[in-house]
This record gives structure tokens, sequence and C-alpha cells, in this order.
């Protein structure tokens, strides 16, 4: 008989609400700032196209988690050929590098705006912190925090509120697009895909199925498809409240930069922290400090789900334990995988990288991997050797492979855009 779950709708929200507030990561508020710095409200429009298409997919590689039990690595392992496996999983690695250094640089430089100090000791403490409270606090203690994380993103509806949007024209925009043929707006649009639909989200919200599936020593839904009625609810709702309050923080960054940095006549943002920074003389000391104060918060949540997803797959690789309810001792395999990835990372500001071209380079890398990455899922999605009698239904496999198809469209626009 399956289980009524009589908990509240808040307390049922986890892995969706987490995964969607770390997709607006201080890489994501930088690429945002720049939409809106540089086109105004022009391009909000694509966040109606870009929700659904990353509502499915995060749906898919959840249901991957729940149903089969396994993380997604660990279904590539167990179901195709391990050249494609390694592949998936050291391109994800390296984009998860150049990811975290870009995020922690973002945090590093938005806390010397609020109260000044050395970057570089800022950058490399705010990793440490981040992997500390990833490696020593029990599961359900993380979980929480994780999601009391999320509240940091309010943030930004704080900015939008006193940002002076003109509604009426950003409105307009949002429902009615007004396409621009150039090569710089193609850019902006699949800027705004590729800092939505992001490998490493994939490989975290199905790892943490996996894990709340552990720690109520629920059985996975393929062994037990009689519990699949509420659980896959409780995905459907968690996902799409997770991915809905992600595309809202991120329409308002946009709206806030469009309206303040666009009309001011700034249209060039190469950081989060340039954006608070520019935001100081239009909008007030207290606006500037919310968005400075949103990107460390924001980071704070999106480093160890970086770091984390990373683990899980690299774990998944070598068939090892990988589960942050394990003690650091009983999984160190796993934990140091967190730990060298965010230390990578941090040291991307001690060796003078340009954090532009390192999110450059990690936005063509999860480019290329993401379509793939897709499609690779979809197939694990509709085989019964790995879902059992709980394949995807044909309605959400058709807005599976359309939300890949478009990807696939978006990624070929970014490389035909380089020339």
């Amino acid at each position: 008989m399956a289980r009524k779950d009589d908990r509240g709708f808040l307390s049922r929200l986890g892995p969706g609400l987490v995964t969607g507030a770390a997709d607006d990561d201080p890489s994501g508020i930088g690429t945002h700032s720049q939409i809106g710095a540089e086109f105004g409200y022009n391009l909000s429009w694509s966040f109606v196209l870009s929700f659904p298409l990353l509502a499915v997919i995060q749906m898919v590689s959840a249901e991957i988690g729940r149903v089969t039990g396994r993380g997604i690595a660990a279904n590539l392992r167990r179901h195709y050929p391990r050249p494609l496996l390694w592949l998936a999983v050291s391109l994800l690695l390296v984009a998860n590098v150049i990811n975290l250094g870009a995020d922690l640089s973002a945090m590093g430089a938005s806390l010397q705006l609020l109260i000044g100090g050395n970057l570089r000791e800022y950058t490399l403490a705010l990793g440490l912190i981040c992997a500390g409270l990833e490696i020593f606090m029990d599961y359900r203690s993380y979980a929480s925090v994780l999601k009391w994380a999320t509240l940091t993103l309010f943030a930004y509806v704080g900015v939008v509120a006193v940002a002076g949007v003109d509604w009426p024209s950003a409105l307009k925009s949002f429902f009615i697009p007004q396409i621009s043929w150039t090569t710089s707006y193609a850019t902006g649009f699949v800027a705004i895909l590729g800092t939505t639909i992001s490998p490493y989200l994939f490989f975290w919200q199905a790892g943490q199925e996996v894990e709340e599936e552990r720690r109520s020593h629920a059985k996975p839904l393929c062994v037990a498809p009689k519990e699949a009625g509420p659980e896959l609810k409780r995905i459907r709702d968690d996902t799409l409240f997770g991915m809905a309050f992600s595309t809202i923080i991120s329409i308002a960054i946009v709206f806030s930069t469009a309206a303040t940095l666009h009309k001011s006549g700034i249209v060039q943002i190469n950081s989060a922290a340039e954006a608070a920074g520019a935001l100081r003389p239009l909008v007030g000391s207290f606006a500037s400090a919310l968005f400075a104060a949103g990107i460390i918060g924001t980071g704070m949540l999106a480093v160890p789900v970086l770091a984390g997803s990373a683990a899980y797959a690299t774990t998944e690789v070598f068939g090892l334990a990988s589960s942050l309810d394990a003690k650091p001792f009983r999984a160190r395999f796993f934990y140091g995988v967190i730990l060298v990835t965010t230390l990578a990372g941090a040291s991307f500001e001690r060796l003078g990288l340009n954090p532009i071209k390192a999110l450059y380079w990690a936005a063509v890398i999860n480019g290329i991997l993401a379509v793939p990455l897709m499609a690779l899922m979809m197939l694990i999605v509709r085989n019964p050797k790995a879902m059992g009698e709980l394949t995807l239904a044909p309605r959400q496999t058709i807005l599976g492979w359309t939300a890949t198809l478009v990807m696939a469209v978006a990624t070929l626009l970014f490389f035909v855009s380089l020339f």
C-alpha cells in the first residue's frame, strides 16, 4: 500500500528547491547582470522558454535518482560504454572546477566590496568554510542549512523593488519577444540557456534523491512501484517550485540591471561583484550592499552543490560509496573530491586567471556536455532495465527530447556566433 505523505508542502521541498536556488550561483548572477545591462528588458522573454526546459530535464534527473536508487554516473556505468562515462565525468569535473573558481572569486570580491580587505584571503576562506560545512555537518542538518540558504536569494527581490523598473516595458518584453538578428543577441540568448541548464544540476539533484531515499530507509521505486504515485508527485511539486523560484530570481536580476545599468548607459559588466559596485551610485549603498550580500549567500549554497555534484559523479565512476550522510573517515574519497575541487577553484584567484575567461570556457564545456548528457538521461529514463515499469510517460518524454533539441540548437548557435 502506498504511503501517504502528511507533511506540509514547504516541509516536502528539498532537492528541487536547493537545486533551483543553486542555479542562481554568482556566475549566473553575473551573466544575468550582463544580459540586463547590455540588452535591457529585451531578452527577458527567453525565461518563458527556459523555465519549462529546465523543469522537465531536472524532473528527469530526479526521477532517475529516486526510481533507480542510483545517481546518473552510476546508471551510465551500469548501462553504457565506459569511455562515454569517463568523457562525461571528466568534462563535468573541468567545468565544475572552473565554475567554482568564478563563484568563489565573485564571493570574495563581494565581501571585499562590503568590508574591504584582501580578495585572495577571502576567496580561500570562503572555499574552506563551504567545504568544511559540507564535510563535517551531518546530512539532516546540512540539508536544512541548504534549504534555509535559499532565502538569501530574496535579496534580489528587494533590489528589484527599489530599482525603478519600467514595468509596462518590462512586462511587454517578457511576454512579446523582441528579437534582434545580431551575433551579440544570439550569444546573449545562448548564455541564458547555458547558465540555466547546467550539467552539475543534473548530477546533484539525482544524487540528492538517492540521499533522501537512503535517509528515510525507502526502497528504489523500481523495486517498490506501488509507492511511485506520491513520490513522483513530490518530485514534480518540489522541482517545479524550485525551478520557478530560480527563474523568478533570474528575472529580478535582469530587470534590476536593465532599469539601472542599461538605463544609465552601462552596458558591460564583467562580474556579479562589478554589477553590485556599479549599482551603488544609481540606487544607493543599501541596494548595492543587498546585491553583494546576495552573491555571497547564493555562493554559500552553489559552491557545495558544484563540489558535491563532482563528488557524486566521481565516486559513482569507481562504484564507491557516495553520501553526505557518511562520516568523513568512512567516505574519504567522496569528501576528498569535495575538498580538492573546492580548493582547486579557490586557487584560480591566486593564479591570476581572468574569471570571465574562465566562465567563458566553462560555458563552452557545459555546452559540449549538456546535450549528449541530456540525451543519455532520456535514454536511461526510457530504459526498462534501469527504470523497471516506471519509464518516463510519453508526454514527458516528448518534453524531455524537446528540451534536448532546443539545447542542441542553442549550443550550435553559440559555436556559430564565435565565427
